[in-house]
């Protein structure tokens, strides 16, 4: 079993031309970038078949490839559930305006053999270098679909199947961990009493924007455990940062959610100004330091970013920052509670 993870994962959806078509030029140099200045030299990929309907793990793999790296020398996880079609229509179905000029349509396979469909199509698309952590992707999105109870019972069976034909791989020896990355935390709370997991991923739930108590006490109960936890889109999908989308959606500055989304940016962008800190390095700082976390994942576009953002994880952000976040009211609960 792969008992730590480094602290920086790089995140690979935009390698699946996220929101953006990136030039496979331009992945190529940010996945060398991330080889490169990895923490500890050990370089650790998250990715998943709904990435451009599997595009992602096509062009890691061929940059790993080119790049002539070593199988040894990279950790792949994958988070398995999504499985890659011909594009039948012009636009995928799977998930419309947000994946640019994608070849590919996918389709979620959660259950037993769909998931065993999903592994093996996911290393055929990696080209060589299989991943050894595996999950279910998005198990949380799978039950909000459910038509009714008696659908989500099925369903949530169907996630149950999945981490059993997991656990078998794990046995097999053909992966060497099993976890969970959700965006509602509640859905790891709920399936981390039913299936022994090594590690648990977090997505735009623990945030210097949303960090809710309930969440931090589970993370303590999880730490209890031994279990590797990481924290995943710490910028909340890159509005935290600038950016138009809070957690994958764009941001409509006309209602009232989106009037209070900026109303706290400017507020945290002041602050930063103020301290003279990147918001960035802020959002990487807390939600790195939290007592528990192992790990963080993140992504870019732009491979000038990437050392850069490696960087921020030793920055050290004076405690007269948070003090001034708590008394903005920026802090929704009392979180001065870092490793630091």
């Amino acid at each position: 079993m792969i008992s730590k993870t480094p602290p920086i994962i790089f995140g690979t959806s935009g390698l699946g031309n996220l929101y953006v078509e990136t030039p496979f030029d331009v992945k190529m140099e940010i996945i060398h970038q991330f080889i490169k200045h990895a923490p500890n030299g050990i370089a650790m990929f998250d990715t998943a078949g709904k990435y451009g309907a599997g595009l992602a793990l096509e062009v890691l793999g061929k940059c790993l490839k080119q790049l002539e790296v070593k199988k040894e020398e990279v950790i792949i996880s994958n988070k398995l559930g999504w499985y890659q079609t011909a594009l039948t229509t012009a636009e995928p179905t799977f998930e419309k305006d947000v994946w640019k000029n994608v070849k590919n349509d996918a389709i979620q396979k959660i259950s037993y053999n769909g998931i065993l469909d999903c592994f093996n199509q996911g290393n055929e698309l990696l080209g060589g270098y299989p991943s050894q952590m595996a999950s279910v992707h998005d198990p949380d999105e799978y039950l909000s679909a459910s038509l009714n109870k008696k659908d989500e019972e099925k369903r949530y069976n169907d996630i149950i199947e999945s981490y059993i034909a997991l656990n078998e791989l794990k046995q097999q020896g053909k992966i060497m961990s099993i976890g969970v990355g959700a965006k509602n935390w509640r859905t790891i709370e709920r399936i981390s009493q039913d299936v022994n997991l090594d590690w648990v991923m977090f997505a735009n739930s623990l945030t210097l924007h949303d960090h809710p108590k309930e969440l931090l006490a589970f993370i303590k109960e999880l730490n209890k455990q031994h279990k590797t936890i990481v924290n995943s889109a710490v910028f909340n999908g890159g509005f935290l940062v600038g950016k138009d989308f809070y957690n994958y959606a764009q941001v409509d500055k006309s209602t009232e959610d989106g009037k209070k989304l900026h109303a706290w940016r400017t507020s945290f962008f002041e602050l930063c100004n103020e301290f003279k800190i990147q918001p960035a390095e802020a959002c990487i700082s807390f939600g790195l330091n939290i007592q528990g976390i192992n790990s963080i994942a993140f992504s870019t576009s732009r491979p000038e970013k990437v050392k850069e953002n490696i960087e921020m994880i030793t920055k050290e952000i004076p405690a007269a920052f948070w003090e001034a976040m708590k008394r903005k009211g920026l802090f929704t609960e009392n979180l001065i509670t870092t490793k630091n």
